[in-house]
C-alpha cells in the first residue's frame, strides 16, 4: 500500500472543509453584495414615507403632563411616571407617558395634551387613517391585522418592537406593510419587499435562524473558525505544494550542509 505523506492529509482536510463551509461563504457573499449595492433608504421604504415636519404646531393652550400623569398614578395604574414627551396622534398634539405599573413592568400611555384626558388605544379606523397619512401617495389597504406578543414570533418582521401593533398592508408594488404601535399609534415601521430580501439575507448572514439579529451565536462562531481553517489550509498546501518554494528551502538545506 502507498504511503500517504502530510501533502496528502493537507489536500484533504481543504477539500472537506472548502465543500462544508463553501456553501455558507456562498450565503455570505451573496448577502455582502445585497446589502453593498441597494439603497438602505429604499429598504427601509423611505420614499414611500410622506414629508413630515420635525416640529408639531399647536393652535391651542395645552394642559400641564402633570394633569394626566396623575390621573394615572390616582388610577392605579401607574406607581411612578418615568417619562413624557409630546406626539402628534390624527394631528392633534398628545403627551406620550411612560410609566412603570405595580408590577415594575414599563408601560405607554397617550394622552390629549389639551384636555389632558387618557384616551384609549388606537382602533383599527384610527390605526388606517395613521398609517394612510404617513405615505406620500394614497395606496388602498389590502388587509389590517393587530400583531401581539401571543401571534409574533422571535423572527417576525416587527420584532423588537411595542406591542401590541397594527400591521396595516397596503395594495402597491413595493409589498407594503405599515406597523404602528395599538397604544401609542407612533409608526412603528415600514416593511417592504425588498427588506423581506435583505432579512431573509440578514438571517443567511448571521446564521441566527431564530431571532436573526444575535451576531453572538455559537453557530456563526464555530463557522467564522472553520472558515479561517480552511484559509489557512489553502495557504499551507500552496506552500507544501509549490516547486519554487520546495526548492528554495531544498537550497537553503544544502548550503547548511
Amino acid at each position: 500500500m502507498k504511503r500517504r505523506n502530510y501533502k496528502h492529509y493537507i489536500r484533504r482536510t481543504h477539500r472537506y472543509l472548502g465543500i462544508f463551509i463553501g456553501i455558507q461563504f456562498v450565503f455570505w457573499t451573496v448577502g455582502g453584495l445585497y446589502f453593498s449595492w441597494t439603497n438602505i433608504k429604499e429598504i427601509r421604504g423611505d420614499h414611500l414615507r410622506a414629508e413630515s415636519e420635525m416640529s408639531i404646531k399647536f393652535d391651542r393652550s395645552l394642559v400641564s403632563p402633570q394633569v394626566p400623569a396623575e390621573k394615572l398614578v390616582a388610577s392605579g395604574v401607574a406607581r411612578s411616571i418615568e417619562k413624557v414627551r409630546v406626539v402628534d396622534v390624527l394631528g392633534t398634539p398628545h403627551y406620550e407617558i411612560g410609566y412603570r405599573t405595580p408590577d415594575e413592568k414599563d408601560e405607554l400611555a397617550v394622552a390629549d395634551a389639551i384636555t389632558g384626558n387618557v384616551r384609549p388605544p388606537m382602533s383599527e379606523d384610527e390605526a388606517i387613517r395613521i398609517a394612510a397619512d404617513a405615505l406620500r401617495t394614497k395606496q388602498p389597504v389590502r388587509s389590517v391585522a393587530l400583531i401581539t406578543n401571543e401571534n409574533v414570533g422571535g423572527h417576525h418582521e416587527y420584532r423588537e418592537k411595542p406591542l401590541p401593533a397594527w400591521a396595516v398592508s397596503f395594495e402597491n408594488s413595493d409589498n407594503l406593510t405599515v406597523y404602528l404601535s395599538q397604544q401609542t399609534g407612533q409608526i412603528g415601521a415600514f416593511r417592504t419587499g425588498s427588506w423581506r430580501i435583505f432579512d431573509f439575507l440578514w438571517m443567511l448572514h448571521t446564521m441566527d435562524f431564530n431571532e436573526r439579529d444575535n451576531i453572538n451565536n455559537w453557530l456563526l462562531r464555530g463557522f467564522s473558525a472553520l472558515g479561517l481553517l480552511t484559509i489557512a489550509s489553502g495557504f499551507l498546501l500552496f506552500f507544501v505544494s509549490s516547486k519554487p518554494i520546495r526548492r528554495l528551502f531544498a537550497s537553503r538545506r544544502d548550503q547548511a550542509t
